[in-house]
């Protein structure tokens, strides 16, 4: 017998999912873009809160409707072999090379380095990547597991702990928002500065990777029609998506209020731990560093997970427990590259990527318009493909950047794409795709799709 969900269950499961969701970047971005867009923050959350919560609540969605086991899955639309290369890269920017190294290089920084001694911080960040990705292994290991671990208890033990630390924010504010200075970046369209922000907490990217997580839960719940699933999968995500606005909102106000007695930090993560310890003195720090390690945790272990079941699917020959332990031993080295290195280092990544996750998103939602034509899935993606290889060159390190072959593509992209200079030069493009694949349905066969 089917069975059906009851809100309590739906309270767990978005529990689950926002839990999967929040970890470093969703804490250290909002804070710092409040920093920097003072008394503009209203617009700046603005935009924030459409890539860091409309994309994500769209991608879940996007897997429902979809019906899709996942984002291999969904993205078998556009080929077989774009699927392939493009669900491992992008499991790779939120697995092992950029997101997981984040979570612990934040767990340290913020957590226990205003503890030690500067000169040790290189031997006891080595030391904790290594018990933060040992622990994070272990409770991987058991998929089935996640609802418990991270629903149940470590997200409630969060929310209780950040809560106490943004209850003295408000209730005792270290400024006025309405005087914070506004920075140059934030002073003209600050509304498109807030949304390509948003893409730093990899949440779109995330919410592609953690749909099969989300389907394999409510399945495991005992749910198993493909239509109660897909609805189920809608119902738990708006659970989660309306905790992360909140908590966006509140951090963001908060890093614009912390300019009334500091200056505006190299991250998001030192605002907080100043904030913290103004507060509570080695108490706030104390906090924040339970807060942080528990946030950054539970996202590690749903990451773990995530890319063990879909390199599994990707490589079945090869064991869950397998891809686990290469999802923990590969961060654990590459968190050593420090916080604000990995940041740089994975700006040009996301602005490459990030347009090809949304616009499989868009077209995963809009498929029953043009009924699911591959021809559709191709045009969209391969235009849009184009100008997210510009986007990400003109985002890359001086040394790639200012080399003649990169200079030359990007002063063309400039010349021809619109927004290009925001980050947005995939819109266009992404637009005439859809159009001329929307064309091409008509033109050619549907047994050719």
């Amino acid at each position: 017998m089917e069975k059906k969900l009851q809100f309590k269950d739906y309270l767990f499961i978005g529990s689950m999912l926002f839990g999967l969701f929040f970890g470093a970047g969703n804490l250290i971005f909002p804070v710092h873009m409040g920093q920097e867009a003072g008394s503009n923050i209203f617009m700046a959350n603005l935009g924030f809160l459409v890539t860091g919560i409309g994309l994500p609540f769209l991608g879940v969605v996007a897997i429902g409707v979809s019906r899709s086991n996942g984002l291999y899955d969904l993205a078998t639309r556009v080929n077989k072999s774009y699927a392939f290369i493009f669900t491992i890269l992008l499991y790779l920017v939120i697995g092992p090379f950029f997101a997981l190294p984040r979570l612990a290089t934040t767990s340290f920084e913020i957590g226990l380095a205003p503890f030690l001694p500067q000169e040790d911080h290189t031997l006891w960040l080595a030391l904790f990547s290594f018990a933060f990705f040992l622990c994070a292994w272990g409770l991987s290991r058991k998929p089935t597991k996640l609802l418990a671990y991270v629903g149940k208890f470590l997200n409630p033990v969060f929310l209780i702990l950040l809560g106490i630390l943004l209850a003295f924010a408000f209730f005792k504010p270290l400024g006025t928002v309405s005087q914070a200075a506004i920075q140059p970046a934030y002073q003209q369209d600050t509304f498109i500065t807030g949304f390509t922000q948003g893409y730093n907490t990899l949440d779109a990217l995330a919410s592609l990777a953690f749909g099969i997580i989300i389907v394999t839960t409510i399945k495991n719940m005992g749910v198993t029609k493909p239509s109660a699933i897909a609805m189920d999968t809608i119902k738990s995500g708006s659970v989660s998506i309306v905790l992360m606005g909140i908590i966006y909102t509140l951090l963001s106000y908060m890093g614009a209020m912390s300019l009334g007695k500091f200056p505006i930090s190299e991250n998001g993560g030192v605002a907080l731990a100043q904030i913290a310890r103004y507060y509570l003195g080695t108490g706030g720090s104390i906090l924040l560093a339970l807060i942080v390690i528990i946030a950054c945790l539970k996202t590690a272990i749903g990451l773990i997970s995530a890319f063990a079941e879909t390199f599994v699917e990707l490589f079945p020959k090869r064991s869950y427990q397998l891809f686990v332990a290469i999802a923990s031993i590969l961060p654990c080295l590459f968190a050593n590259v420090g916080l604000t290195r990995i940041i740089e280092f994975s700006t040009p990544v996301l602005m490459f990527i990030y347009p090809l996750a949304i616009t499989l998103i868009l077209l995963a939602l809009l498929s029953p318009l043009f009924k699911h034509r591959a021809g559709v899935y191709r045009m969209t993606t391969y235009f849009t493909l184009i100008a997210a290889v510009c986007d990400g060159l003109n985002a890359a390190p001086a040394a790639l950047r200012n080399t003649t072959a990169v200079d030359t593509i990007i002063e063309t992209a400039a010349r021809f794409l619109p927004l290009f200079d925001i980050g947005m030069g995939w819109v266009l493009p992404a637009g005439i795709g859809f159009v001329v694949g929307i064309i091409w349905t008509f033109v050619v066969k549907p047994s050719r799709d």
